[in-house]
């Protein structure tokens, strides 16, 4: 049931990480490379640090807290508008060194030549 999701939006040439659920064990198979941590047994990285997935978990946790707390909910044929929201906010934060203005300017340099709509005009229910 997952495996649909993962093989349509990540590069087959990755390296999957994941824990030790075992939906990936097929998975893992499909890609360059599969390595996973063990939570059930206090593993939660290896090799220096490189094998984990404490980025994907903060990520995931910072979407659930702002889709309870902001949104309450959102449907499925929004998903990706608040999953792109959601990436800019996590790849612009202030530990990657951008604060409030910095992150406004580049939001603002995102919407250049763009019209925002909900509708095309023809399609508009007032027309």
């Amino acid at each position: 049931m997952v495996r649909p999701f993962i093989v349509t939006n990540t590069n087959r040439a990755s390296i999957l990480m994941s824990d030790e659920s075992t939906v990936y064990t097929k998975l893992g198979k499909e890609f360059s490379e599969h390595s996973g941590v063990d939570h059930s047994a206090n593993e939660y990285a290896r090799l220096g640090g490189f094998v984990h997935i404490n980025t994907a978990e903060n990520f995931y946790s910072i979407l659930k807290r702002g889709i309870y707390g902001i949104y309450h909910h959102v449907s499925e044929a929004h998903l990706h508008r608040y999953l792109a929201e959601f990436d800019f906010r996590y790849s612009n934060r202030c530990d990657l060194g951008f604060e409030d203005a910095a992150r406004t300017e580049k939001a603002l340099k995102g919407l250049e030549g763009k019209r925002l709509m909900y509708r095309q005009p023809r399609e508009a229910a007032h027309a």
